[in-house]
């Protein structure tokens, strides 16, 4: 993406400063976005960053969480979004507006970003309303969760390898299973984990060993079905009435 900017939200110099800030702040995080993601996605998902590393500075640390927690992202790009956050955070911290829309066209075959800024307070206080509108009690009534569970119950070759390792090593109890909640639709269990073991074999070598250069090397399908037992639930109930915050 060029960095001419073009206003398109009227002749505000200030939004004309902050297109080309935002475009600097992209920059450095370019080759690694999702390749599913087009240009409005990488600059809705960095306008998205540059907001909230505002707000890591301005807001209480439980506010800042709670809002972090409630927001749509999620999954593999969780750690690229709080990356994004420090460096917000570290580089850009004396451009304290916030970024409240942005426009993208193509001009002459280049892509040309415009951006609307706000005040603190405009956008703090759409953004509390906002988010008192979707955190009602209404929301966190006893109901069905839109999740399949994943669960993963290690076996003892896991443990054997475990002991192998760590002479230390207690062995957890024999009906200890990690649970992992998955926004898909799984027909074939079989199939879908040979896809997607690997995954779960690093968190689950990761709860043990946090140091990768003692997993095994030749990690394969065959060695997860070996050393875990899958199942599978597509019906995920809560019993509470009170919301489930994420923690890091």
């Amino acid at each position: 993406m060029k960095n001419k900017v073009v206003s398109l939200f009227g002749n505000d110099d200030q939004n004309e400063k902050y297109s080309g800030l935002l475009n600097d702040f992209i920059k450095p995080f370019e080759q690694i976005f999702p390749k599913d993601m087009d240009r409005e996605d990488i600059v809705e998902f960095s306008l998205n960053a540059w907001n909230f590393g505002n707000m890591r500075y301005v807001l209480p640390k439980e506010d800042f969480n709670r809002i972090l927690s409630s927001s749509a992202i999620h999954g593999p790009e969780t750690d690229l979004f709080k990356k994004m956050i420090d460096t917000k955070v570290n580089k850009f911290k004396e451009y304290n507006l916030f970024i409240g829309d942005f426009k993208l066209d193509e001009i002459e075959g280049s892509l040309e970003l415009t951006v609307r800024t706000e005040q603190k307070e405009e956008f703090l206080d759409k953004l509390m309303n906002d988010t008192d509108r979707l955190t009602t009690e209404s929301d966190f009534e006893q109901g069905y969760v839109k999740r399949s569970a994943i669960v993963i119950k290690p076996l003892k070759p896991y443990f054997d390898w475990v002991a192998s390792i760590d002479i230390d090593y207690m062995k957890i109890e024999d009906n200890e299973v990690n649970i992992y909640l998955v926004n898909e639709e799984i027909d074939d269990l079989e199939n879908w984990l040979r896809k997607n073991f690997d995954s779960f074999f690093d968190l689950e070598l990761e709860n043990e060993f946090p140091n990768r250069n003692k997993w095994p090397t030749k990690r394969n399908f065959k060695m997860f079905k070996r050393w875990f037992k899958v199942e599978i639930s597509t019906m995920v109930y809560d019993l509470e009435n009170s919301p489930v915050y994420k923690e890091d």
